[in-house]
């Protein structure tokens, strides 16, 4: 099926969209304890809009695996401040969260997007939510929840399987009543998909574009960059993360969902002028 909309949370889809990972958490994978504090997340934030960043995705619980959940009191304390004062400045923000109820809230702060690893199944008042807020949404895959997805980390052909499931998370979204143009997918890299399945999903890009929705690709420093590379530590995997995510974009994928917004920005702009046609 070929991409049904041509742009999505107000953003045109004819060049590769840039998200800037913004987590107001202690505990995240990569940058957990940064941005804990509201006056430094605000100050990131707006340091990735001057770099380029189309949207801020915003968190305020680590999904890392084997996290231990936050409260929506909790999670909303963090995140609220931070979303009111980039809704200020402009900006798009996706809420990063499983909770209807931080959703709500985020909403009404001034984010415009929701962002569920659980394609809203953790929180059952979540699609109907989304639905009546007529909001964009991120629906990524997952099995079990952060504690536990790595147990479910079995697969008979993992790119056949992650995209049919996505493609029921698609399906229960739109019987909720949310509409076809507010769904992107995301196909949940590292998440409940250990060592090469991840490479077997990315490879499955073109595949899961396919299913005709704006597809979002986080891949950003997660460890089975690391295990290709030998690269343990996850703040210095941004090269690998660059090669991965221009592979993506070539693909087929539609929003790159990164850490590293500037040196994301230049590669992309690097990358369209190389493919690019030059009647010159």
């Amino acid at each position: 099926m070929a991409l049904q909309v041509t742009e999505w949370a107000g953003l045109p889809l004819n060049r590769p969209l840039v998200m800037g990972i913004l987590n107001v958490t202690p505990d995240s994978f990569s940058d957990g304890g940064r941005h804990e504090n509201a006056r430094e997340a605000i100050a990131a934030g707006l340091r990735m809009l001057a770099e380029g960043a189309d949207i801020l995705d915003i968190g305020g619980e680590s999904t890392r695996p084997g996290a231990a959940p936050v409260t929506p009191t909790e999670e909303q304390a963090r995140i609220l401040p931070v979303v009111r004062a980039l809704a200020r400045a402009g900006a798009v923000i996706s809420i990063d969260t499983r909770n209807a109820a931080t959703m709500g809230a985020a909403l009404a702060a001034g984010a415009r997007i929701v962002n569920d690893v659980s394609a809203l199944r953790h929180d059952p008042a979540a699609a109907s939510l989304v639905a009546a807020a007529s909001c964009p949404v991120v629906l990524m895959h997952m099995r079990g929840n952060p504690a536990d997805m790595n147990d479910h980390a079995t697969y008979q052909d993992v790119a056949a399987q992650v995209t049919a499931e996505l493609a029921a998370a698609r399906d229960a979204a739109l019987a909720a009543g949310i509409k076809p143009g507010q769904i992107c997918l995301d196909p949940g890299l590292g998440f409940a998909k250990i060592g090469a399945q991840n490479i077997a999903v990315l490879r499955a890009t073109a595949r899961l574009a396919g299913l005709g929705h704006p597809l979002l690709i986080a891949l950003s420093r997660k460890r089975f960059l690391g295990e290709i590379s030998g690269e343990a530590r996850a703040a210095r995997r941004d090269p690998e993360s660059l090669a991965a995510a221009i592979y993506a974009v070539s693909q087929g994928a539609h929003i790159l969902r990164v850490h590293d917004v500037a040196g994301t920005v230049n590669a992309l702009r690097v990358w369209r002028r190389l493919t690019e046609r030059d009647d010159g």
